[in-house]
């Protein structure tokens, strides 16, 4: 029997239960009931993407939690600080140094739990997956009573489940009032490249129903479709207000973005997530200024939250040629990534790096991060045998407050999803 744990005991039986316990999982009948509910035929769609979803249900201590959900407290605190924002706005392409009222969306803090405390990696803007784990929290389904009240009230930061569909609705109409005060928001389009090629094209048609519920024509479309007519963004023939942008080209200068570029640039339209969003929360820099003693201590942070940081920031430094043969002597320990990189993709763990790929990170722009561990979940994979897989947890946040958090299973060096028995997972905060 769960109920309430004592909050000494509740971190080595958090990692007790990620290893044992396989009685809570996600209830795939009921996932595809909900989907086919929600999305009519197109709810198969998610079954289709075979390492999307894991079946296995992630366990949390509430100290990982608390201590999460100060790191992204006491980072928004700093991130829009006078300070910071200058050091921002002195590094920042000329694109998203543009004054921008609206926030830029929800946030994907990533973090790894196998160490002492819970280690950032990364902050993400447009990070994929929230309604998706909004499906699979829904989904979580226990064989023994003790866990149908922490199930029922699976909560992050006091966000139920069945409060977050509208705290994205209203986060929208937020993004586009700040912009554009009193006037009505009528048309949305969610774009991307090549958007029914995604692999989160079923994401996107939550999105769009769970917009349209709220009374906004919304339609899917591949951003090198938009189309400029006087001074308004069109697709096809229906007038767009905001653009949800799914695209990863974040400063938007590739050719198929044209006109994404030129309605932010003229304000034509309201872009959530944003140039200026990427600059101020997902440069991979910030976490090693993040690391700047004089810097916190002018954005107003006391010792002891800047001692918060420093445990649970690993050490990050932007890599500069000057240091090359110190940094390839340290290498084994450091994991590489380019500044406006997402998903993995370029990125290298330094045990694994040739002498080819570390001249790259040299040519280019990069940041060099102290290896933080994971922790690990084991999991019946698919052939039923048990696994132990790699866990990162995401948190989903809006103006620093923690909406909903979520694990990402994997085997291998990054995040992926193309491991059986891996994918996205729910999240269980045991209670205290």
């Amino acid at each position: 029997m769960i109920g309430q744990v004592d909050e000494s005991t509740a971190e080595p039986l958090a990692a007790i239960l990620n290893q044992e316990c396989q009685c809570i999982w996600v209830d795939r009948a009921k996932l595809r009931d909900q989907l086919r509910a929600n999305l009519g035929d197109a709810g198969s769609l998610l079954e289709s993407q075979a390492g999307l979803v894991s079946g296995s249900v992630v366990f949390l201590a509430p100290g990982e939690a608390a201590s999460m959900g100060r790191t992204v407290r006491l980072i928004t605190h700093a991130l829009t600080s006078y300070p910071y924002q200058q050091k921002i706005a002195l590094h920042a392409p000329e694109l998203a140094r543009r004054p921008q009222a609206a926030a830029g969306g929800v946030l994907g803090f990533d973090f790894h739990l196998g160490g002492p405390t819970p280690q950032l990696i990364e902050i993400n803007t447009n990070p994929g997956g929230l309604l998706v784990n909004l499906e699979l929290a829904r989904a979580a389904t226990a064989s023994c009573d003790c866990f149908a009240e922490p199930i029922s009230l699976m909560t992050a930061a006091g966000v139920a489940i069945d409060q977050l569909g509208q705290r994205i609705t209203d986060g929208f109409q937020a993004e586009w009032t700040s912009a554009r005060g009193e006037v009505p928001l009528r048309a949305i389009a969610i774009v991307d490249d090549e958007p029914q090629g995604q692999y989160l094209f079923p994401e996107f048609l939550l999105y769009q129903r769970l917009l349209e519920r709220a009374g906004w024509r919304v339609l899917i479309a591949d951003a090198a479709s938009l189309t400029i007519r006087g001074d308004a963004v069109y697709c096809a023939d229906e007038r767009i207000d905001l653009i949800y942008n799914r695209a990863t080209d974040f400063y938007l200068a590739d050719e198929r973005h044209a006109v994404l570029h030129s309605a932010y640039e003229s304000d034509l339209a309201v872009l959530t997530p944003h140039p200026a969003a990427h600059a101020r929360w997902a440069d991979k820099r910030l976490l090693a200024w993040l690391g700047d003693e004089k810097m916190l201590q002018e954005a107003g942070l006391g010792a002891d939250d800047r001692s918060h940081l420093r445990q649970t920031i690993p050490a990050t430094e932007v890599v500069e040629p000057a240091a090359a043969d110190d940094l390839w002597q340290r290498r084994k320990s450091l994991f590489f990534k380019p500044v406006d990189g997402f998903g993995s993709k370029a990125a290298y763990r330094g045990d694994k790096l040739t002498r080819t790929m570390f001249d790259h990170t040299l040519a280019h722009r990069y940041v060099a991060q102290a290896i933080a561990p994971t922790s690990f979940r084991r999991v019946s994979a698919v052939d039923g045998a048990a696994t132990d897989l790699r866990v990162d947890v995401r948190n989903y946040v809006m103006h620093g407050e923690t909406w909903l958090r979520a694990a990402r299973l994997y085997r291998g060096q990054t995040t992926n999803f193309r491991t059986a028995g891996g994918g996205f997972a729910p999240v269980l905060t045991l209670p205290i």
